[in-house]
């Protein structure tokens, strides 16, 4: 496979200048980027795979939630659904998509939608719940739509300014796009990276004066939920984890860091499972998910674990983090 991608360099050239000129007419005007009158806080990548945007939306959700009226806006990717569709409680998997079903689950209060038209859903937000702020999930690139506040992922273990364009790299976008970035998230970091190397980190991504970047690690939780143990009870048992993700590596060293022995049934991201698929799952004895795996899951399994994870900031870049949101959130656009 790394082969195959370094043997598709040249379609890669081809894609950057499309990159490269795309984002160029909306530099110039030419194409249009839309400002709303709601507050827009946009979570994205440069790279196609895992930076941890979910998380990074659940804590924007928590740091907002009690004093203001909060929208989701996602594509919903995969879902069966077209169109804008407003999750209600009767809303399916299925139609809504594995992430902003999992989003709703947990916050149920939260107005959760998906479109693949982000103008389009923004617009029809605010008609029908007028929110004080809407979350963007994956819209970074989207730039039919110019958020307010944009937070850019960039994972500890390929920085989007080491990689390379699709498809003998990851990168989806191009790496000066980072400029529009309000805040720069280094996430997966080793929780016990060094501020030598932090500052090493910073020097090659370079922020703009106006830009931070910060540094976060995944926090997972060892008090499984679904049939709710204690992660160490697992110890003894035949464990299967499942995933379905676009990175499952961190989970996996975590697993094993913690002492637990596991087969792993490894699946694409945003995977639907087969009743073929379910059959084999069903005669495992005991299964451990991820939280967004789980959504999809649990209507035909029982014998069922998933682990929750977050965003750890290290040091004092929660207070960093936090402080940027109140002052946007309390300036007038």
């Amino acid at each position: 496979m790394h082969v195959l991608r370094k043997l598709l360099f040249p379609i890669s050239l081809v894609y950057a200048l499309i990159v490269f000129l795309r984002n160029r007419l909306y530099d110039l005007g030419i194409f249009s980027s839309m400002s709303f009158h709601t507050k827009t806080i946009c979570v994205g990548n440069l790279s196609v795979g895992g930076t941890g945007k979910t998380p990074m939306i659940e804590l924007l959700v928590r740091s907002l939630e009690k004093n203001f009226r909060i929208a989701i806006l996602s594509r919903g990717y995969k879902r069966k659904s077209k169109g804008f569709l407003l999750a209600t409680s009767q809303t399916s998997v299925e139609n809504l998509g594995d992430e902003p079903f999992q989003l709703k689950s947990k916050f149920p209060m939260v107005s959760v939608a998906v479109d693949a038209d982000r103008r389009n859903g923004i617009m029809q937000l605010e008609k029908s719940v007028k929110p004080d702020v809407i979350l963007l999930d994956d819209a970074f690139q989207h730039r039919k739509v110019k958020p307010d506040f944009a937070i850019l992922l960039t994972p500890y273990d390929n920085l989007y300014v080491d990689d390379w364009y699709l498809p003998t790299g990851n990168l989806r976008d191009a790496k000066a796009e980072a400029k529009r970035a309000s805040i720069i998230v280094v996430t997966k970091c080793p929780n016990d990276i060094s501020i030598s190397e932090r500052n090493t980190i910073r020097a090659k991504i370079e922020p703009l004066p106006n830009q931070k970047v910060l540094f976060s690690y995944l926090a997972y939780n060892k008090n499984l939920k679904g049939i709710n143990i204690e992660l160490s009870e697992l110890k003894n048992r035949k464990v299967t984890l499942v995933t379905g993700i676009a990175n499952p590596l961190p989970l996996e060293a975590f697993l094993l860091d913690e002492g637990i022995a596991f087969e792993h049934m490894k699946f694409s991201d945003h995977h639907f499972f087969t009743k073929q698929e379910f059959a084999v799952l069903k005669e495992k004895e005991c299964i451990l998910t991820t939280e967004k795996d789980y959504v999809r899951l649990r209507s035909e399994l029982s014998q069922l674990h998933y682990i929750e994870v977050s965003h750890q900031f290290l040091d004092g870049d929660i207070q960093l983090f936090e402080n940027e949101l109140e002052v946007f959130m309390t300036t007038n656009s």
